[in-house]
C-alpha cells in the first residue's frame, strides 16, 4: 500500500505536434484580407479623404471671398430734369448711387453745365464727404480735400476724382452712366460726354 504522504510520480505527457506553416495564401485563415479587399478599403480611405479635404477647401474658399451683395446696381441712371438742379450747388441726392451731380461754371474745363462726379477718393477708395460750408469735399479717412470741381489740394490723394458719363435720355432727363469714366490727368474732362452743357 502507497503511503499517502509521498506523491505519485509525475507521468510524462507527449507533446502535440505543431503545426507547419501554410505554403499558399489559400491555407491562411479566413480573417486574413486579401489583395482584393485590401485595394477596396484602400480606395474607400482615399475617397473619404478626397472628399474631406474638398470640403476643407470649399470652406477655405468661401472664408476668403467677401460678404458682398449679389445684387448690382445699374450702371445708368436717369436723375431729373436739368432745372431741378440749382446753379453752383452740388447735389448729394446721388450719393449713394456712386456720385454727385453739380450745375454751375466749371473752372477746370471754362464751360457751364452738370457734371456728375465718382464719389470715390483716389487715395484709397474711402467715399469723401461734401462740406457745403467750406464748397470742397473732405475725405474721412486721410484727409484727402477736393474742390467741387473735382480737383485734389489737399491730403495724400495723388489725382482729380473721376468723372461720369452724362448726357440727356430721350424724355429731356439728366442720365448717368457709370459705365465709362473720364481722368482729367488724361485731358478725358474736355470730352463732349463727360460734361453736359445745359
Amino acid at each position: 500500500m502507497a503511503d499517502p504522504a509521498v506523491p505519485e510520480p509525475l507521468k510524462p505527457v507527449a507533446a502535440s505536434p505543431v503545426p507547419a506553416p501554410p505554403r499558399f495564401v489559400s491555407e491562411y485563415p479566413s480573417y486574413q484580407v486579401n489583395r482584393r479587399g485590401f485595394l477596396s478599403w484602400l480606395a474607400v480611405g482615399w475617397a473619404a479623404f478626397g472628399a474631406s479635404a474638398a470640403a476643407a477647401g470649399g470652406a477655405f474658399n468661401r472664408f476668403l471671398m467677401p460678404n458682398l451683395p449679389l445684387y448690382n446696381p445699374p450702371l445708368v441712371r436717369k436723375c431729373g430734369w436739368p432745372d431741378a438742379f440749382e446753379k453752383d450747388r452740388v447735389d448729394e441726392r446721388q450719393k449713394p448711387n456712386g456720385f454727385w451731380l453739380r450745375r454751375g461754371f466749371d473752372k477746370a474745363t471754362g464751360r457751364t453745365g452738370i457734371y456728375a462726379l465718382s464719389t470715390t477718393c483716389t487715395h484709397l477708395g474711402c467715399t469723401p464727404n461734401y462740406l457745403s460750408a467750406e464748397q470742397k469735399f473732405k475725405c474721412p479717412c486721410h484727409g484727402s480735400g477736393f474742390y467741387e470741381t473735382g480737383i485734389n489740394f489737399e491730403g495724400p490723394a495723388p489725382r482729380p476724382l473721376e468723372r461720369y458719363r452724362i448726357l440727356l435720355a430721350d424724355d429731356g432727363q439728366v442720365m448717368v452712366d457709370k459705365g465709362r469714366k473720364f481722368q482729367q490727368e488724361k485731358g478725358e474732362w474736355m470730352d463732349g460726354e463727360a460734361f453736359l452743357a445745359i
